[in-house]
């Protein structure tokens, strides 16, 4: 409540009074209310409190949908709810409204601490649900809180304590209550299970369990989604022993029964594609839509990761965007944001975005891959069609998943009606890829990590009905992701499967502290503590194709036989009383012999270099004969005669090499001399040759500098031509019919000149 100024003691009292009496006549109007008899319209038709009604009434909240007018009066009353509608009808408003009219009418403060936990499967969920509250609870005193994993734990947790209504997913939901010192859910009033199938399937069973565990058994619990799980055992869970179902098709009458789950304005088709032409469909639909806001569903993060890749490389003409959950959290929240805000764009997808997510203006949703159940097909096309509005779905099946999962629409009154491709606007882009992963290696990696996670997700499919994992085309469906051929696949057994799924979706924190307290995990602690220098000793070549080459090749080096070069070791004997001793030596004199290396080399001499030979015999670098071996050869003087000898017939032939090496020199010498003199004789035969030839010389731009350099430079037969001429007047020499002039400075002697001439 918001305060005008100080107010003393009788105006505070007289105020507490007055809430006190709204909060009594709100409660005696929420008994009183029978949805049966006064079907509402709008939110101003319920029996909520003034602040909820204000925040609706400002984020243009005003009418009631289907599931808000059916399920707040039966959770305002106290009861359990178990709730499901289609996909886009309003689920949030029908669980936060009834949540804050709780603590409302309990006069919750700050000091009372946790009064409801709001638990989503997902993070963009959880953050949807946080910004949603805070628009229609501005009025309200509540203090409200959002942990959800890739956040910093140890701000949250000096934060928590003073949380009224906690908002998060699971994981981190559980090691805050595992870990937080002050948060404490022992006064809780509320426990809130948005897409409740999701959190209770098998990611998330056992965090879930632990978290249940953990809240009192007199909360009121409410269950929403578009999906409803009715397993007793799941319900059982959660301590939902008498509850209440809104929505359901068990209770709702005939002509709902006869709809189906998905919203009336959707527009559902599907096409039958062969698996290797799904890309190639793909980027042909994308660029006949290029002034749509699409959502491309694909069934793993690896494929999303390698089509946004390879799609954004070969331009389709629109902005393209990828989400999948193994991204950083603030990736995934800047995706998001620029999603919502963008009006022509493509996103690839994982499920991690299929539910609950309220995208603005959707115009299509694409489904490659077939999802997994009809809950999830549900799920994916309620991102388009939602409050109303029109939208289109298209889902692409091969012709092995046609006929089972058409069937499993049909029998929930889903039937998408079939399209034909126009071969005119397809466009094969398998040489593009191809060309792609050819020079880039990345891409040819991620490549393989798609094909691998594509057939590994079929393999472990559970509707055996659908997918038939015997009848992958692997080679052709490899080629068209622009692979050679299709990489090895080791696959794993179901349990490891099931295994990884749950350690997936549990916190790394709580699965540390889990192996920690295990008495089961005794074999882990005795294993010896590896430091950074064993780790660093294992490494292996970091380039992006390393390890999957590796894998990929293990197999082939195991079994190789006729290897070309083979490596093996040989053991020398040891003798161990030629050994050196090991052992330090006691005295101060000792010691200090042994560390200096001058000392140790005055009594062992200095270290002896050794050879190995082909055989691997070691020999030292200057091996000395035996005396046996030298009388073996004959007498000293002998074998000297016999060196000699052999030492004059090498040098003799040396000299008579080098003798010829000179004498070579010698003629080369003589021969370049004599060429030298050859070219200066015809070069003096050209110059008297070319007398009688004009000859063109470069002045300095002065005639008359050049007329002197030319006179000095010519030859004398030339200059007693010009003697012979008659001599003139300064300004003009005739000789032979030759006028010699003055260069015209001014346009006056050039008329001069020009009259001179004519003249003549």
């Amino acid at each position: 409540m918001a305060k005008k100024g100080k107010l003393n003691t009788s105006q505070r009292k007289n105020l507490r009074l007055k809430e006190n009496e709204h909060i009594e006549n709100l409660i005696a109007k929420v008994e009183e209310y029978d949805p049966s008899l006064s079907k509402a319209k709008f939110f101003k038709d319920l029996p909520i409190s003034a602040q909820t009604l204000k925040g609706l009434n400002e984020s243009a909240f005003i009418q009631l949908t289907g599931i808000q007018r059916d399920s707040i009066p039966v959770s305002l009353k106290g009861h359990d709810v178990l709730g499901a509608a289609r996909t886009g009808s309003g689920k949030t408003l029908a669980f936060l409204i009834p949540v804050l009219e709780k603590l409302y009418r309990e006069k919750w403060t700050a000091f009372d601490g946790l009064g409801a936990l709001i638990i989503s499967p997902t993070r963009e969920l959880a953050m949807q649900i946080y910004e949603v509250l805070i628009k229609i609870g501005r009025h309200t005193s509540f203090s409200a809180g959002l942990v959800i994993g890739g956040k910093d734990v140890k701000f949250e947790s000096e934060r928590i304590s003073k949380i009224n209504i906690l908002i998060g997913t699971p994981g981190r939901v559980l090691q805050h209550l595992d870990q937080a010192v002050g948060l404490s859910t022992s006064n809780l009033q509320m426990l809130v299970l948005d897409e409740a199938d999701r959190c209770l399937d098998m990611g998330f069973k056992k965090t879930l369990d632990a978290i249940v565990s953990n809240l009192p058994a007199s909360r009121q619990t409410l269950l929403f989604s578009a999906t409803q799980s009715n397993s007793l055992a799941d319900l059982a869970r959660l301590s939902l022993t008498d509850y209440k179902s809104v929505g359901t098709l068990e209770m709702a009458d005939d002509n709902q029964a006869n709809s189906s789950a998905t919203p009336e304005t959707l527009q559902q088709s599907h096409i039958i594609v062969a698996l290797p032409d799904k890309l190639d469909i793909l980027f042909s639909f994308i660029k006949t839509h290029l002034k749509a806001k699409l959502i491309v569903f694909l069934s793993s993060s690896k494929q999303v990761h390698f089509v946004y890749e390879t799609f954004r490389k070969m331009q389709p003409g629109i902005s393209l965007m990828h989400l999948h959950g193994r991204q950083k959290q603030k990736a995934r929240t800047e995706t998001l944001d620029k999603f919502n805000r963008a009006q022509h764009v493509c996103l690839f997808a994982t499920d991690v975005v299929a539910r609950g997510i309220d995208f603005p203006a959707v115009n299509w949703v694409i489904q490659v891959d077939c999802p997994e159940d009809v809950d999830t097909y549900i799920h994916r096309v309620g991102r388009t069609g939602r409050y109303g509005k029109k939208g289109k779905s298209l889902i692409m099946l091969t012709p092995q998943e046609q006929e089972g999962f058409l069937n499993r629409l049909k029998s929930r009154n889903i039937e998408p009606e079939k399209l034909t491709i126009k071969q005119s606007k397809k466009k094969s882009i398998k040489p593009q890829l191809q060309s792609l992963l050819f020079k880039d290696p990345e891409l040819k990696y991620l490549a393989q990590k798609a094909f691998i996670s594509y057939v590994r997700s079929i393999y472990i499919q559970k509707d055996k009905e659908v997918f038939h994992f015997e009848e992958l085309p692997t080679e052709d469906f490899a080629r068209s992701l622009g692979l050679p051929g299709a990489p090895k696949i080791k696959i794993k057994g179901m349990k490891a499967i099931e295994r990884a799924k749950t350690i997936k979706n549990t916190s790394r924190s709580l699965l540390s502290l889990s192996k920690a307290n295990n008495d089961g995990d005794l074999e882990e602690k005795s294993k010896p503590v590896r430091t950074k220098y064993d780790k660093m000793f294992e490494r292996k070549n970091q380039t992006v194709l390393s390890e999957h080459y590796l894998n990929v090749t293990k197999g082939e080096l195991e079994d190789a036989e006729d290897d070309f070069i083979t490596i093996k070791r040989k053991n020398h004997a040891l003798v161990e009383e030629e050994l050196p001793e090991l052992t330090l030596p006691t005295s101060r004199r000792g010691q200090k012999k042994a560390l200096s290396k001058k000392a140790s080399l005055s009594s062992k001499g200095n270290a002896t270099k050794i050879l190995f030979d082909d055989e691997g015999n070691s020999h030292p670098v200057y091996e000395l004969e035996g005396e046996e071996e030298f009388h073996k050869m004959g007498s000293a003087e002998a074998q000297k005669e016999k060196f000699l000898n052999k030492e004059s017939e090498i040098m003799t032939r040396v000299d008579t090499d080098d003798k010829l090496v000179a004498k070579e020199k010698k003629q080369e010498k003589k021969r370049k001399r004599l060429e030298a003199m050859r070219r200066e004789m015809e070069a003096a035969y050209d110059e008297d040759v070319s007398d009688e030839e004009a000859v063109a010389y470069l002045g300095t731009g002065e005639l008359s500098d050049d007329m002197e350099e030319n006179e000095n430079q010519r030859p004398v037969r030339k200059r007693a031509r010009y003697e012979s001429a008659s001599e003139g007047s300064d300004d003009e020499k005739v000789d032979n019919n030759v006028v010699e002039l003055e260069e015209p400075q001014t346009l006056e002697d050039l008329e001069s000149l020009t009259a001179k001439l004519i003249q003549g």
